[in-house]
């Protein structure tokens, strides 16, 4: 008998690792690309600030599409069953990606005549793997998948004829560009590269509106093409509200002078503001879609695994976490607040 609270255990889980790894790869897939446009504009150090981000980080950020996997496999077998099966293409595409931007990544740093075909093949990659990753969401609400002789496939023309599938991928884009900007910004601040941090913190400026746009278009065309979706996720319009007052406190924080005088300058406040405002609206999507992982084929229930799986599986996940959660906070404080690494000193 499947215990309802152990299915809502799971699948908060599996969000808080799909969240982690949208805002983590956004730092990092963005920092790539900016690192590729102003690779010869050395005199602004921000491909300089964009590597000294990326050196230690994307390695660090490679461990939550792990858990994410690890976590749909052992906790949904049956969503996997489908999810693997309609995005085996896009998947693997991903995949591919990642492994060719982690193998520049290593070499790079060994070879140091790569460090331009570095920053090309990071950018690239930086616009790309986000804009696939979030196609999956469109594909999950409904109308993508079709039944050919028994087993369920894309329907790659109603993929690649959606408006709602480009407002996704262009969201996607947007908001990975927007908040790898402000990070750089502040990290420019904290690093004292006064001339890397203006030219990310315009990039933040002019990126904030079309992001917002971005998130507008995604929710007209989710009135179109998932109109069940766009009902729900009106009752947690309170939340949808709080995110976006968070994104404007943001968008305040970057235009406003940074003043070393406070605890926390105006850069950090704006990286801060945007998370929140990041969590508030993926808490508000997640909350809708419940309980179909897959609408309408699969649901929260029908894909989960055997009861004593899960909970021999949750406590593996509790010592893995005792573990990494350590880890990461040194890891923080190695490379994100050492003024000696910062600074290059």
């Amino acid at each position: 008998m499947i215990n309802t609270t152990d299915t809502i255990i799971a699948i908060t889980l599996l969000w808080i690792f799909v969240v982690i790894y949208s805002v983590a790869a956004s730092f990092d897939f963005g920092a790539g690309f900016w690192s590729m446009i102003y690779v010869n504009r050395e005199k602004t150090k921000a491909t300089s600030i964009a590597n000294r981000y990326l050196s230690p980080s994307w390695e660090v950020v490679n461990v939550f599409i792990v858990l994410i996997v690890v976590a749909l496999v052992t906790f949904f077998p049956g969503a996997t069953f489908t999810l693997g099966t309609v995005l085996l293409i896009p998947g693997s595409l991903v995949l591919l990606l990642i492994l060719l931007r982690s193998a520049f990544m290593v070499f790079s740093h060994l070879i140091h005549k790569y460090d331009k075909t570095l920053s090309i093949v990071s950018g690239i990659t930086g616009i790309l793997v986000p804009a696939l990753l979030i196609s999956v969401l469109p594909v999950t609400q409904g109308g993508f998948i079709q039944m050919y002789n028994g087993v369920e496939q894309l329907d790659w023309h109603a993929f690649f004829t959606s408006p709602h599938v480009y407002s996704y991928m262009g969201l996607a884009v947007s908001s990975t560009l927007f908040l790898s900007s402000l990070l750089l910004a502040d990290y420019s601040y904290v690093a004292g590269e006064r001339k890397a941090y203006d030219v990310y913190r315009r990039n933040a400026t002019f990126l904030g509106p079309i992001t917002l746009l971005m998130a507008v278009l995604t929710v007209v065309t989710m009135e179109m093409e998932a109109r069940w979706l766009f009902d729900r996720i009106l009752a947690y319009l309170p939340w949808l509200i709080a995110s976006v007052l968070f994104f404007f406190a943001s968008y305040i924080a970057v235009l406003l002078p940074p003043q070393r005088r406070l605890i926390l300058h105006m850069p950090r406040v704006a990286v801060v503001a945007a998370v929140v405002q990041y969590l508030l609206a993926s808490y508000a999507y997640g909350a809708a879609r419940l309980p179909y992982i897959v609408y309408p084929q699969v649901t929260i229930e029908s894909g989960f695994t055997h009861p004593e799986t899960f909970h021999a599986l949750f406590i593996c996940y509790l010592v893995g976490f005792a573990i990494l959660i350590p880890g990461f906070f040194y890891f923080w404080r190695l490379f994100m607040k050492d003024q000696q690494y910062v600074r290059q000193k």
